[in-house]
């Protein structure tokens, strides 16, 4: 039996299983002329090699909940560890103290177009400049490479209101919109019913 056809023009029913989020999709296609952010002297970006898969997910988890990031954590572990072995893939996490301030990968896979594949920063890093800081540091990595072209990431209407602000104030661009479906990730058991209150769980 076929599932609901979407109406480009009104409105679609989906299952209360399920959540649905418009992806937008932004670019930049040239270098900033200068950099994003001024260096920080209390905050390292380090590179993280193959991470472990349960200390990988806590912190996927840490930085996404409330915005139910999902993608990572549905992933059986040998998977999502061939994954973050990808050579073109780079795992970073910004540093402070000793204490992780949250995640940065980028992927290189296609080198002429360079994607931020997850950004993001624990609840407590956020303010005081830390995430203009590693996007610029992500953006700064991505253009030094000369095949470069242009470097992409998305976003949704999961994620946080702030986030399309803070790419298109940083030089993204918007350039596709899409429709993501996917099975709500809290009634998998992933994250409690309560979570992300501004995506209202049905199920």
């Amino acid at each position: 039996m076929s599932g609901p056809v979407l109406e480009l023009n009104g409105y679609t029913d989906i299952p209360d299983t399920k959540v649905a989020v418009v992806v937008t999709h932004l670019e930049m296609t040239a270098a900033p002329e200068r950099p994003l952010s001024a260096g920080r002297e209390d905050v390292v970006l380090e590179r993280w090699e193959k991470p472990e898969t349960a200390e990988y997910k806590a912190l996927f988890r840490a930085v996404g909940e409330e915005w139910i990031w999902f993608g990572r954590l549905v992933k059986p572990d040998d998977e999502l560890a061939a994954l973050l072995s990808e050579p073109a893939r780079k795992n970073f996490r910004p540093m402070r103290d000793g204490q992780v301030l949250g995640t940065l990968e980028v992927n290189f896979a296609d080198p002429e177009n360079v994607e931020i594949a997850y950004f993001g920063l624990v609840p407590g890093a956020i303010g005081g400049g830390v995430g203009r800081w590693l996007m610029s540091q992500a953006v700064e990595m991505a253009w030094a490479r000369p095949e470069t072209k242009r470097v992409w990431l998305h976003t949704c209407t999961a994620d946080s209101p702030q986030a399309i602000r803070f790419y298109q104030s940083c030089g993204f661009k918007p350039f596709k919109r899409s429709i993501e479906v996917m099975d709500d990730p809290r009634l998998q058991g992933l994250y409690s019913k309560d979570t992300a209150p501004h995506v209202p769980c049905l199920g």
